[in-house]
């Protein structure tokens, strides 16, 4: 039986109503055992608390797979190793602590040390300093979460990722405004990198976490554009005649795997972005394949088609044209996405008329396993480390973004307040640090 992760629920509506003007997250499920943290406020010399602490714990409680400590609990505030007490945590049930200080330098930046501290142990698993510029603390932050998560799970964090989505506000009206967002993992500090009146769609990432993909429809006809997310410069990559839809960058970041009409009937193409080059993939006339999406070493693709009737997943082989059926279980899978490993992939299951996201491994015939409950959930995507997936959903009528573990133990939703939110995409991993992310 699961129990709520009523700790981290706890953890994350305090820390998200103080804190960089986050919005609530909302945990809905997480692990019945989760481990005992505690982030400890980092010390400052002017006594100011920067929020790095409070952001750290947030990131682990979002995991569902830990139950950070709320400060008002603590017995003691340390900020350096000799300082701990291990006696006083082992009595609050804690199993790791993280104490820090934060100091300012003399050119305006600052910097950060952390310890993480095995309480039962009694010793230090990590250290590490980070020197940065004021804006970038809550990158810092992330940073610290994404080394604490790793020390202790074997797992590279993915909190320092971003996340793409459109803000849909208005829409079906006459002053309908479409925007791509950039934002962090957890929502925080969106940007726009694009705004328009006509439909924006299918958002993707090239590997470099530098360049976007996307859908738009200004010009009042369909074109694929990718966009640099530091400089804003956009070129337009396909803007054939009848559809261009579904653009996702190859694991090198050269290639582009689109849906084209241009010859008639919707098939799917790669482009060569280095030299231009298209080429038809797909030849299967009297059915429909799109959404496409790369296997992990960039000889193959993954792609939904109605040639046997329903919409079914299938997997093409780039090398000789071979065409296998991944998917046999109920008459609907859709938008389907190969976690990092190449054996599980995640898509989009219609049961009972509702849509859902759903796992299958490849491998193993273990059947499916449907991760996600709300209605009309859609446009899976994958954290860079195969722990979660972000989707699209609704609540109350509105859509809003929501976010899954791959075991379907961890359920949080990203609540906004601006209007419908839809077609979210995960970045890959990139430096937390870099200009302009």
């Amino acid at each position: 039986m699961r129990v709520p992760l009523w700790g981290a629920c706890l953890a994350a509506s305090l820390i998200a109503a103080r804190v960089f003007a986050l919005e609530t997250i909302i945990i809905n499920q997480g692990y019945d055992n989760p481990t005992k943290i505690a982030v400890v406020p980092f010390e400052t010399l002017d006594s100011t608390d920067a929020g790095i602490a409070d952001v750290v714990s947030f990131d682990l409680a979002r995991s569902g797979q830990f139950d950070p400590l709320p400060r008002e609990n603590m017995l003691s505030f340390p900020a350096r190793i000799e300082d701990v007490f291990f006696r006083d945590w082992r009595i609050l049930g804690i199993e790791y602590v993280v104490v820090g200080r934060l100091r300012s330098q003399p050119n305006g930046d600052f910097s950060v040390a952390y310890h993480l501290l095995d309480v039962f142990n009694e010793r230090e698993l990590t250290t590490r300093r980070i020197d940065a510029q004021p804006p970038q603390l809550r990158d810092v932050a992330h940073s610290i979460a994404d080394d604490v998560y790793e020390h202790i799970t074997g797992i590279p964090g993915a909190f320092s990722t971003k996340i793409l989505y459109v803000l849909a506000k208005n829409a079906g009206t006459s002053y309908a405004t479409y925007e791509l967002k950039l934002a962090d993992s957890d929502g925080a500090r969106a940007r726009t990198l694009f705004e328009s009146d006509e439909p924006l769609l299918s958002s993707s990432w090239a590997p470099d976490g530098r360049r976007v993909a996307y859908v738009s429809f200004e010009g009042r006809r369909p074109a694929i554009i990718i966009q640099d997310i530091v400089t804003g410069a956009r070129s337009r990559v396909a803007e054939y005649r009848g559809l261009n839809s579904a653009p996702v960058f190859s694991p090198d970041g050269n290639r582009l795997a689109l849906v084209l009409s241009r010859d008639g009937n919707a098939e799917i193409y790669v482009k060569d972005l280095l030299t231009d080059e298209l080429r038809r993939i797909t030849r299967y006339p009297s059915a429909i394949d799109t959404e496409p999406s790369w296997t992990a070493d960039g000889t193959g693709l993954i792609f939904t088609s109605d040639r046997g009737g329903r919409p079914q997943i299938y997997r093409i082989d780039l090398t000789n044209s071979m065409v296998e059926r991944l998917t046999f279980e109920g008459d609907y899978n859709a938008r389907a996405r190969l976690l990092p490993d190449g054996k599980n992939l995640v898509y989009v299951h219609r049961r009972k008329g509702t849509y859902h996201i759903a796992w299958q491994n490849l491998e193993r015939d273990e059947g499916i396993r449907v991760l996600t409950a709300t209605p009309l959930d859609e446009s899976p995507s994958i954290a860079p480390n195969g722990t979660m997936l972000i989707y699209a959903t609704q609540v109350g009528g509105r859509g809003i973004l929501a976010v899954v573990s791959i075991d379907g133990r961890v359920k949080y939703r990203l609540p906004s307040a601006e209007g419908d939110v839809r077609e979210p995409a995960w970045s890959p991993y990139m430096d937390a640090f870099s200009p302009g992310t």
